[in-house]
């Protein structure tokens, strides 16, 4: 007896490990997985942003404004308005994003020709991107485009779904591929080539989700590519830039000394970095330090650890993102979720892949993290649309009411403001 005992007692230390990694994954298949890891990597990326644009912009704003905290401001006025919008964003259905869809594309649309008007768009570093406002405001259409582009996609494909339309290959491109080609046309008139990608993303991602044909998939890829192409070869300086990164060793003064100092900083770093703030980047050794190179910044002063930290942050919301499309039922909200994940996630990638000098300098900021309020407003209603997703994920609603209230409706009972029962 006491021998069983015994055995079953030194048993149970080597069943330990195992039984905790057990649970550890067990807590991927909860209703809630894909809702909670949404919200922790948006805040946990929006917190490591703030704190790299002050870092990263503090010498530059001091010498031109008197004073180091000037686009921490802005930042963080950009992120206070943007978070309850991504909540409130969370709280709608899927029926009102379906019907959204079409004024966001328009408009954007509209706003993207406005851009190209004299007087009105604003340009810099060889793109025409943003609409100036005066006092200093401005807006990038491209930005809500790849929203509006995710949202009308998926619903006209979910509807021609329902209508059991899609069995010609016709109707899987019309009216899709037209609608994507004026959002790409609009961009490229404005000289940005990395949002040309990303918009050429979603649009793949919506064939390969609703099930294109393998042969229709590739040949949309290849024409992609091919345009692609051209678009670079017809254009000197982004020509100069594709040969630049294929010879990194050539005018390291001119067309490479960005990619360059981008990799001389994140390497500087080692495992564990200089430490916040105390980075030599910022002292106008690297163009673009809170903006493109953000993440060139934040390897050199967070190291390695720091670097690892932001890719697994993506890496697990793209598998939340795709974990809701995965698991919601309908055809809607699975293909807008994984518009919305490609959008976010290949934009990352593409960003980080210029800063480790993988890919060619495209122009394009890291999501949530890059300063700006253009790129960050769209980004996190968007994750705010995937959050309502979530919800809807089987078991999710009985989830979230045998949480109970949360802290915003705790907060009005406190002060008697909640809702009598």
């Amino acid at each position: 007896m006491t021998a069983t005992a015994g055995g079953a007692a030194d048993e149970a230390p080597r069943r330990g490990p195992r039984a905790q990694v057990a649970h550890a994954l067990s807590l991927l298949d909860r209703p809630l997985t894909s809702y909670y890891l949404v919200i922790g990597c948006t805040l946990l990326l929006l917190a490591l942003g703030l704190t790299m644009v002050l870092s990263a912009s503090s010498v530059t704003q001091l010498k031109s404004t008197g004073s180091a905290f000037t686009l921490l401001q802005k930042q963080a006025t950009w992120v206070a308005l943007g978070l309850p919008l991504m909540a409130v964003t969370a709280m709608l259905p899927p029926r009102f994003f379906r019907v959204a869809a079409y004024p966001i594309l328009l408009l954007s649309v509209l706003a993207l020709a406005l851009v190209l008007v004299p007087g009105l768009g604003h340009s810099a570093n060889g793109a025409t991107r943003w609409l100036s406002f005066g006092s200093g405001f401005q807006l990038q259409p491209s930005e809500p485009a790849k929203l509006g582009l995710a949202l009308w996609g998926a619903d006209l494909l979910a509807r021609k779904d329902k209508l059991r339309m899609l069995n010609d290959w016709r109707q899987l491109l019309i009216p899709l591929m037209p609608g994507a080609g004026i959002l790409v046309l609009l961009v490229m008139l404005g000289n940005d080539l990395g949002t040309t990608l990303v918009v050429f993303t979603i649009f793949l991602a919506l064939l390969w989700v609703i099930g294109a044909p393998a042969r229709l998939f590739v040949g949309m890829t290849g024409l992609v590519v091919l345009l692609t192409s051209i678009l670079i070869v017809v254009e000197p300086y982004r020509m100069q830039r594709l040969t630049g990164f294929l010879d990194s060793t050539g005018d390291p003064l001119g067309i490479n000394y960005q990619s360059n100092q981008g990799l001389y900083v994140l390497g500087s770093g080692g495992w564990f970095g200089t430490g916040l703030g105390e980075g030599r980047a910022k002292w106008e050794y690297l163009p673009h330090g809170d903006t493109d190179f953000i993440f060139a910044v934040l390897g050199e002063e967070l190291g390695l650890v720091g670097t690892l930290t932001v890719l697994s942050l993506f890496g697990l919301l793209a598998y939340a993102g795709l974990r809701v499309a995965r698991r919601v039922r309908d055809t809607f909200m699975r293909l807008a979720a994984t518009g919305i994940t490609a959008w976010v996630v290949v934009q990352a990638i593409v960003n980080i892949g210029a800063v480790i000098n993988v890919l060619p300098i495209t122009g394009i900021p890291l999501p949530l993290v890059s300063y700006g309020g253009s790129a960050l407003i769209p980004t996190l209603i968007g994750l705010g649309v995937l959050l309502s997703f979530a919800k809807r994920e089987p078991g999710a609603r009985q989830a979230l009411a045998a949480r109970g209230p949360g802290p915003g409706a705790r907060a009005l009972s406190w002060l008697g403001l909640g809702r009598s029962r």
